[in-house]
């Protein structure tokens, strides 16, 4: 056959063609290995191989592993064509050493040679040729060769925009591969920068490798926000024209949008007003967007802008900073729950049960009940209906428990198996946690039992029991109820062990009705004896002697039953020894030992209900991000409140006669810390705050720049040389105003905070989750020590925590704080693990502030203006202007007082614009009483005069 010159390779053509006409297996090997033969002798045989006949051979050798024959020849050719100056030779060169020379050839030095050379080439084909292989290759050996050359080609000035571009993928690639290629430090403004490039698709490549710098080194790249809120402004402003060359059905860089918009979902909220501004327009301006008139009917036109639209709500939520924009976003997914496509309704679902998790819009979720209830019956796709489950789970709260966990219980009867389980905890949470009345508990319990018992585990049960034992209040009906539910013809296994148990402690209290006289109980727990597992029969057994020493009048009964042989002489050991003992124990054991041994069971102590941590044991993804943490409080429990902390509980408001003996008196606010579990009074609203003085607390939290400056300087941690030490100070002013959330967050490990306080009492708990697929060993928490004045101020005590944190689990630690006097600084924590080998560690500021030990204080006017003017020292008075970074919105100014642990009283003051406030602080020693005036003057561009006294100097 003649040689064709030219890019055609007619031979490899003919070659491709034969192998494709072969009528077997064999015949394709034996015309593989006919090829092979003819290949190898022309590249050992003929020293005259002119660059297209090698890249001819070379893609024959290429064809043939790739029908997956294995290559041992023809290497170091593809190489030599490496060293050709013809584009479509190199290009073959690369392809085949980016898939069949691994790291470890003899040839790999030969290779990166020769790669370095097309990288200093001046032709920018070369170039990006290199750079592609080193990409598909993307080996550690390479990283190590080009982390050097490829940072300063991407921010060099001479570099052309085609050449930018793959330099910041390859350069990606290579830190995915190996992150120690991009030091800190070095190039790190320069690769920032590359968001301000005239070249869009150099700023889309640049986006995608700074987002995955931030995520190992945040603080190295946070001058990015910026960047990328002006790109982002840029782009959601222009019109479709403007970015004509980058409009993907009208919809201006919508990959570099949602690209953008991911990357700032890193950081926090910017701190620089302007920034702040402009990010909240372009979040504005997206919202706006969705609600325009169509601009087309195809289905790539919507799915563009609703990328950009849910990466822009996701940020709304991640900053948590917006009560309008989180309203609005919430409105907008609220249109989606009744779209006529799945995916969109999907999403709306997902994405709305973690807005449910904000404070700022739960009750605009909440609006939206009924529709999730709908879609939860008609939906016709599964995955559909397990979102509006978890929807209606992060929307419950204390007003709408008993009407969502009704549905959950109708919709459980004719549920997907796939969510049984997952259901059936959700209830159980839901009830436990939010159970006022808790006879209603007891129903929501037994009726879960009877409809899925199947799917109830033993922790469910567990827990019902647990709490009828600690309330006696509502012993006396979990007995009926239950007396009643074991009547049913079909009655499940489990409800037949909490029907046992409960009688066995509690029978007596309805043995005086003859309807459920003790021979009638027994009679109907022994009628299901015969059809039960070992398990459950040995625990009716403990409930017949249990009935011996409650119920005399049927003792003989019993012993009958247990001297049965098929007790007796049990197959199984277990329920043959307690027949034999039990039945011994009540023939020689006199009344009063058998009351003693057999004695009601005292109430169990204070935990953790188990049934949280077994949801996220079974769907680990539904905790991943914020969606829980915030809301739900963790359930811990405790005998006044078998649930939960109370996620809202209303302030306590204090009448002026109390306010003005707080001030005179310094009367006592004491109790020791361990009376913490029997909190009093109802927990305080005020939420967690960062650690300055109460008045520059509330100066920051309406955007003050000199409140910031304020905050203490001496309580940076010096730790010694430690590896991966991180702080969570940055983190900590979003909890002035918030009860619960997430505290910090990296890649490996998430600590989430629920707290409450009562006077000058308060419990902590904190949550630590593991996020990675690794344990966590070593792990340890210890107090800050550095500031001996604060722990004077402060009675703090922590629990101990477990040394290890297994993949995706999550543990709880309870901190316990008393106010033993006023105080500034702020608490923290030092929390200490190891991860792959290498030690961490944490200071975690705690949200502990003096504003957490204050109380509502109401009064008239005439109150209020006397106590203000008795305090009169200058110590007793502070006074501060300063500038609001936000518009003055009367309603979010009022909620952030409010949130902040003092009263807003109206009537008050003159002017009807100013707010009028006060507050009680509680230590252990004195009350001291806060008078609050805030003067807005909304006449000298949105200025506030804030002034407080205070009965302690």
């Amino acid at each position: 056959m003649p040689t064709v010159k030219g890019d055609g390779m007619r031979g490899l053509a003919v070659f491709i063609s034969d192998i494709r006409n072969c009528k077997s297996r064999e015949a394709e090997v034996k015309r593989i290995n006919k090829e092979l033969a003819n290949i190898r002798s022309k590249f050992k045989g003929d020293k005259t191989l002119d660059g297209y006949q090698k890249k001819k051979y070379v893609c024959k050798l290429l064809f043939i592993f790739l029908l997956g024959h294995d290559i041992d020849f023809g290497h170091m050719e593809a190489v030599n064509l490496l060293t050709s100056n013809k584009y479509s030779e190199k290009q073959i060169g690369y392809l085949f050493i980016s898939v069949l020379i691994g790291s470890g050839s003899d040839l790999y030095n030969l290779i990166i040679q020769n790669i370095k050379n097309d990288l200093q080439s001046r032709n920018p084909i070369f170039v990006c040729l290199a750079l592609q292989c080193i990409s598909n290759v993307g080996s550690r050996e390479m990283a190590e060769a080009f982390a050097a050359d490829i940072p300063k080609l991407l921010v060099s000035p001479d570099t052309i925009d085609i050449v930018k571009q793959s330099a910041a993928l390859c350069l990606l690639r290579l830190f995915r591969t190996s992150p120690e290629c991009i030091p800190p430090g070095e190039s790190t403004s320069r690769i920032v920068h590359l968001l301000n490039d005239q070249h869009m698709g150099v700023v889309t490549a640049a986006t995608s490798l700074i987002e995955a710098l931030v995520k190992t080194n945040p603080d190295e790249y946070k001058g990015c926000v910026s960047l990328a809120v002006s790109r982002l402004s840029r782009i959601v402003t222009s019109s479709y024209t403007d970015l004509q060359d980058y409009t993907y059905y009208f919809v201006p860089a919508p990959w570099l949008s949602v690209k953008l918009l991911r990357l700032l979902q890193n950081y926090p909220p910017p701190e620089d007003p302007a920034v702040r501004t402009r990010l909240t327009e372009c979040l504005d301006t997206i919202l706006n967007k969705v609600q325009e008139p169509q601009r087309s009917k195809k289905v790539q036109y919507s799915n563009a802008k609703n990328a950009v639209l849910f990466e822009a709500i996701s940020v709304i939520i991640q900053q948590d900073s917006e009560p309008s924009l989180l309203v609005r976003a919430c409105n907008q997914l609220g249109q989606f729950l009744q779209h006529r496509e799945t995916n969109l309704r999907y999403l709306a679902l997902e994405t709305m049960c973690l807005l449910a998790t904000s404070e700022f819009s739960h009750e605009a979720v909440k609006k939206h009940q009924e529709t999730v209830i709908g879609a939860l019956k008609s939906e016709r796709d599964v995955s559909v209906r397990q979102r509006a489950v978890d929807l209606l789970y992060a929307m419950c709260d204390r007003t709408n428990a008993e009407e969502i966990v009704h549905h959950m219980l109708q919709y459980l009867e004719t549920a997907d198996y796939s969510i049984r389980e997952e259901m059936v905890l959700k209830v159980a949470i839901l009830a436990e946690k939010y159970a006022v009345d808790y006879n209603w508990y007891v129903d929501t319990i037994l009726n879960l039992i009877r409809i899925a018992g199947d799917y109830v585990s033993e922790e469910v049960w567990y827990r019902v029991i647990q709490i009828v034992i600690n309330r006696e209040d509502v012993q006396g009906y979990a007995a009926k109820t239950v007396f009643e539910a074991l009547q049913a013809p079909a009655c499940h296994e489990n409800m037949v062990k909490v029907g046992g148990y409960i009688l066995g402690e509690f029978g007596n209290l309805i043995a005086g009705d003859q309807r459920s006289s003790p021979l009638v109980q027994f009679q109907l727990l022994h009628s299901k004896y015969p059809l039960c597992a070992v398990s459950t029969r040995s625990l009716l057994l403990s409930t017949y002697v249990k009935f011996i020493n409650l119920f005399p009048e049927i003792r003989t009964i019993i012993q009958d039953v247990l001297m049965l042989d098929s007790n007796l002489r049990s197959s199984d050991a277990e329920v043959q020894q307690r027949a034999v003992e039990y039945l011994q124990m009540s023939k020689v054991a006199t009344p009063d030992v058998l009351a003693t041994v057999l004695e009601e069971m005292p109430p169990f102590p204070e935990r953790e209900s188990s049934i949280l941590a077994i949801l996220k044991k079974k769907k680990p993804s539904a905790f991943k991000n914020e969606s829980d943490e915030k809301k739900e409080g963790k359930m811990t429990n405790g005998e006044n409140n078998a649930a939960a902390m109370p996620t809202a509980s209303p302030p306590t408001t204090l009448t002026s006669s109390a306010f003005t003996d707080a001030i005179t008196s310094g009367g006592g606010g004491a109790g020791g810390i361990s009376d913490l579990l029997g909190l009093e009074a109802p927990a305080s609203s005020s939420a967690p705050a960062a650690a300055v003085p109460a008045s520059n607390v509330l100066l920051d939290i309406f955007g003050a720049g000199e409140a910031s400056a304020t905050e203490p300087s001496d309580m940076s941690f010096k730790p010694e040389a430690q590896e991966n030490f991180t702080g969570s100070d940055t983190n900590i002013k979003k909890f002035v105003c918030k009860n619960n959330g997430i505290i910090f967050e990296n890649d490996i490990i998430q600590i989430g905070v629920k707290a409450e306080f009562a006077k000058n009492m308060g419990r902590v708990a904190l949550y630590y989750g593991n996020k990675t697929q690794a344990s966590l060993s070593d792990v340890s928490t210890a107090l800050d020590t550095s500031n001996a004045e604060l722990l004077n101020e402060l009675n703090i005590q922590t629990a101990p925590v477990g040394t290890l944190l297994a993949a995706g689990a999550q543990v709880q630690q309870l901190v316990k704080v008393e106010c033993v006097q006023d105080f500034t600084d702020i608490p923290a924590l030092i929390v200490s693990f190891t991860y792959a080998g290498v030690p961490q560690r944490i200071r975690l500021v705690l949200p502990i502030t003096i504003n957490k030990f204050q109380t509502v204080a109401e009064m008239t006017q005439q109150d209020f203006f006397a106590r203000w003017k008795a305090l009169s020292q200058p110590t007793q008075e502070a006074q501060q202007i300063f500038k609001a970074q936000y518009p003055m919105d009367s309603e979010q100014v009022k909620t952030k007082l409010i949130g902040f642990g003092i009263g807003v009283m109206g009537g008050i003051d003159p002017n009807p614009d100013n707010f009028v406030c006060g507050g009680i602080v509680h230590t252990r020693t004195q009350q001291i009483g806060i008078l609050v005036r805030l003067e807005p003057n909304k006449a000298a561009e949105v200025r506030y005069q804030h002034t407080s006294v205070t009965g302690s100097n």
